[in-house]
């Protein structure tokens, strides 16, 4: 079993420093200054991409919380309503 793991391993690593060669070859075909701006321009891009993400997801986090202090309010509307309800007078 662990041979077969570490074949796995290795295949995973070949292919991933293909993919590192590619992404360096990729690069260094461009002439310095504009590989340089390319690159900054990525993680510029990259950067404003995850803003957007945080911000969905604080967003998100405070719909829920804003449903669940609704769902509480609605709880003890409810519990006070059936509270004040009287029983029927016996005849």
């Amino acid at each position: 079993m662990t041979e077969a793991r570490e074949r796995i391993d290795n295949a995973v690593e070949a292919v991933c420093d293909g993919l590192r060669q590619i992404g360096d070859f990729s690069y260094a075909i461009l002439p310095r200054d504009i590989a340089h701006a390319m690159g900054d321009f990525k993680r510029a891009f990259l950067s404003q991409v995850k803003e957007a993400i945080d911000w969905e997801i604080e967003w998100n986090n405070a719909r829920v919380a804003g449903g669940d202090k609704l769902r509480d309010e609605w709880r003890e509307k409810c519990q006070h309503n059936t509270a004040d309800d009287t029983p029927p007078a016996a005849v």
